[in-house]
């Protein structure tokens, strides 16, 4: 390792150390081909039917067999190619979340991606950092890290200098200058989170995901045994009968459900990065799409976050004219360090302005003793420091609530002017000091005036709420200022003030008179880091999708409590590690961009869902019922396959559906029992009509196996690939509904080769034989028939209530229109973090 010196690595140095050890990164998230193929071959079912179709050819069957074999493999290169190309647009999206690391380099302190951090390294750490290495600490000021991560101890550890900050922990107290000693895998965080993997609780649309598959598991259990008794009983030969009841098992299971939905989350997330807003995980764009309620921070998101120094005034409201104890002054001596936050920066930026007086001053005569930082408890920050002629003072500011609590005596001029001043929407910091004081004492104080800043509303952020607002979402404010400042800020942008709470009513309520607080709450004011996460986790049990925006320390734990954490990428390492989404641009506009981006995809999915539920049960059903009546199987088991496939290629152009404006005004819901009701209703409808084809190919046509075989095989994908236009859409009639150009290809595309298959040269291998005009007018004139139907109970089937909804009172009822379309189960979600890297989502 090599032995820093105080100017630190040069970026040489450190490359050369990098190619030695390696980049300091946990794990990565890399595409891997195989991996994706090995998922494409993980289905039991195309096991079997591989095995059986191997054992098929080498008994005989061999053309069966072959293509049974092709149909296969384009099967499983259909799914690798789209799953393949969606972990290709994850891989590009990590590129994009990345964390940042103070290093010092070649004497001059920089920003460098974590992962570039190698042994021997100088970095800085500040309140809010998540430690990005293994640290051995040099220089510590009262500092804290939360070790909870690593440890499960939920209280701060103090840490001194000697002492090594770990990865993977934050700090949340102090400042700190150290050396890495160990990166990525070596260090404790690394083998722990290694050894883990990425482990993450399911998502409500993940189990909501798997209860569907289960659900179809047992369907086509179900049919497979039925079938393959039958055909026994009927006495087929066993490896027909095997064949054919595992194609029927197939059909029924949505091969390429993990493809579509892989495909419509890396779609969407490959707009929402066009629209600055980078989702950590794939499936948190779902939850996106559920937001119900969003509280947010105010500053930066409400407003400009351009702070500024409107004005300095002594207790007597007078301005402060640059003296030596004047609150200015004293404001400056007791800032943190330039980039530390917004009201300290805007300090400097006006010590070193034009203001009159302050571009005068400056504090190098001063030498600090000693010093607190600031904490969301005490809600100030103080120091020490001594003077050029050796006197020493404590200077203390913060919150004027809780400033003048510390002082000896504060005169009602300055209270009622702290009270004008917060009305008229300022932000507002008391300075206090005590002369004389050897100690850093925050108590009997003397009030030295205050400190006025300005932040005005943000441009475009009424637009931003009245979009959300017709998003039916209810936006709400969590902020650590004072009540009337918040309130002001909502009067100047347009957004309604049902009810105000600080956090000192809040700390006085049960969670039982919390929760019925809420939804007459729009502003929370003076609020902690516990009682914003406590707002949240009640809002959610009131069975509520919560989203909570912010990008402060102070943030994190609401952040984690949210359905979605949203976060920014300007804001501290711990909240963009806390937050399932990351914005470019702290923009309420572009949040709600997102949440339409997240319903959209959600609704692409549930067609797919509902299409394959309606479509495949429906004619595997008619096939496994067709079999037991009929002297021959209505198809082979290679024809099964060939419609399972063309129906599935058909299906591929849903993720890119254009979605009806309705259907993105409210919160999407994951129900399996609308999913379970529609494959019981229109499954059945699609046999009715397969059934009546059979009839009349058997009794009127009078056709034989390879003819009869063709016809069905038409009309069974015409149908279950037209009807998407119809399932697509709550519409009536459908056509009021414009599908993508995309959709409209591939469905053409597939049933026109469909119906040109049996005419091709090799269709006698298939089994299947030219369709004479009368039979294909008969099969247009049931498809035409089948559709009108579909369209008629789908009306009817979307203006039945919901039957979870009707015994519900009215002000619980979910305020939309009626249709179990819009509805989804409710699972829990996360209740313990998941281990992450060290504040690398690159890693």
């Amino acid at each position: 390792m090599t032995e820093p010196a105080v100017t630190g690595l040069t970026d040489e140095q450190a490359a050369a150390i990098r190619s030695t050890v390696g980049s300091n990164a946990v794990r990565s998230h890399r595409a891997r081909p195989l991996a994706v193929l090995a998922r494409q071959l993980r289905n039991p079912l195309l096991m079997l039917l591989l095995v059986a179709a191997t054992v098929s050819f080498f008994v005989g069957e061999r053309t069966d067999a072959v293509v049974i074999g092709v149909i296969i493999a384009l099967s499983v290169g259909l799914g690798f190619a789209n799953e393949y190309r969606a972990e290709r647009a994850v891989e590009a999206l990590h590129e994009h979340m990345r964390s940042r690391a103070r290093v010092l380099r070649g004497g001059t302190l920089v920003e460098r991606d974590v992962t570039d951090l190698v042994p021997g390294d100088v970095v800085q750490l500040k309140l809010g950092a998540v430690v990005p290495a293994d640290i051995e600490l040099t220089e510590a000021r009262d500092v804290e890290c939360d070790e909870s991560v690593l440890t499960g101890e939920s209280l701060p550890v103090r840490r001194k200098p000697g002492d090594t900050a770990l990865m993977g922990t934050v700090v949340t107290g102090g400042t700190a200058t150290g050396t890495v000693s160990r990166t990525g895998a070596r260090t404790a965080f690394g083998a722990i989170a290694a050894g883990l993997g990425e482990r993450h609780a399911e998502t409500a649309f993940q189990i909501g995901l798997r209860r569907f598959s289960g659900l179809l598991v047992w369907v086509a259990a179900a049919l497979t045994a039925g079938v393959f008794v039958t055909n026994l009983v009927l006495g087929r030969p066993l490896l027909d009968a095997m064949l054919f009841s595992l194609a029927i098992a197939v059909g029924v299971t949505p091969q390429l459900l993990p493809a579509v939905v892989t495909t419509s989350l890396a779609t969407g997330a490959r707009r929402l990065t066009r629209l600055k807003v980078l989702v950590k995980r794939l499936v948190a764009i779902e939850d996106l799409g559920d937001v119900e309620v969003l509280f947010t921070d105010k500053t930066g998101t409400l407003t400009q976050a351009k702070i500024a120094l409107r004005q300095a005034l002594r207790p007597d409201g007078t301005p402060d004219r640059g003296d030596a104890l004047g609150p200015f002054r004293l404001g400056v001596l007791c800032a943190d360090p330039p980039g530390s936050g917004p009201l300290d920066d805007a300090l400097h930026d006006a010590l070193h302005g034009t203001d009159a007086g302050a571009g005068e001053w400056a504090p190098e005569g001063y030498r600090q003793v000693d010093a607190k930082p600031f904490d969301h408890e005490r809600r100030m920050s103080s120091v020490l420091v001594e003077d050029p002629i050796g006197d020493t003072l404590t200077i203390v500011k913060g919150a004027p609530e809780a400033v003048l609590a510390r002082c000896r005596t504060v005169p009602e001029e300055s209270r009622a002017l702290a009270g004008r001043l917060f009305a008229e929407g300022a932000r507002l910091v008391a300075v206090a000091v005590r002369p004389g004081a050897r100690e850093l004492v925050e108590s009997d104080l003397d009030l030295a005036g205050f400190l006025v800043f300005s932040d005005p509303p943000k441009p475009g952020v009424e637009q931003a709420l009245r979009h959300l607002s017709a998003l039916g979402v209810t936006v709400k404010i969590l902020t650590g200022d004072h009540p009337t400042v918040a309130t002001g800020l909502c009067e100047k942008i347009g957004l309604p003030v049902s009810g105000v709470l600080t956090g000192e009513e809040i700390e006085r309520l049960d969670d039982a008179a919390l929760t019925d607080a809420l939804p007459a709450t729009t502003v929370f004011a003076r609020v902690s880091p516990e009682q914003k996460a406590r707002i949240v986790s009640i809002q959610r049990s009131g069975g509520l999708d919560v989203a909570y925006l912010g990008d402060g320390v102070n943030d994190a734990l609401a952040l984690h409590r949210a359905d979605v954490g949203i976060s920014v990428d300007t804001g501290a390492d711990v909240a963009r590690d806390a937050a399932d989404v990351v914005l470019l641009e702290k923009d309420l506009g572009v949040l709600a961009d997102g949440i339409v981006e997240g319903r959209r995809i959600f609704a692409n999915t549930i067609k797919y869902l509902l299409m394959g539920t309606a479509s495949n049960v429906g004619n595997m059903f008619s096939a496994a019922a067709a079999s037991a009546v009929l002297p021959f199987l209505p198809m082979l088991p290679s024809q099964v396959l060939l419609n399972n496939l063309l129906y599935d290629a058909s299906q591929l152009a849903i993720p890119a559906d254009a979605v009806d404006r309705e259907q993105l005004a409210r919160p999407a819901r994951f129900d399996l029992g609308l999913i379970r009701r529609f494959m019981l209703v229109f499954g059945p409808l699609s046999s009715v009509f397969d059934l009546a084809m059979f009839t009349l190919l058997l009794r009127v046509f009078h056709t034989a196996p390879p003819l009869f075989r063709a016809s069905w095989f038409v009309e069974s994908l015409a149908t279950q690939t037209l009807v998407i236009f119809i399932v697509r859409t709550r519409r009536t009639p459908f056509w009021r509904s414009r599908p993508a150009a995309a959709l409209v290809i591939a469905v053409g595309t597939v049933v026109a080769a469909g119906l040109a298959l049996p005419y091709a040269p090799f269709a006698p291998d298939l089994g299947l034989a030219p369709i004479p005009p009368a039979i294909l007018g008969t099969v247009a004139v049931l498809l035409i028939v089948y559709l009108a139907l579909v369209e008629a109970v789908k009306r009817r089937f979307r203006t039945v209530p919901a039957p979870r909804e009707r015994h519900l009172p009215p002000h619980r009822r979910v305020h939309r229109r009626s249709t179990p379309f819009s509805r989804r189960l409710r699972p829990t979600r996360r209740d313990q973090a998941p281990v992450r890297s060290a504040g690398s989502a690159s890693s």
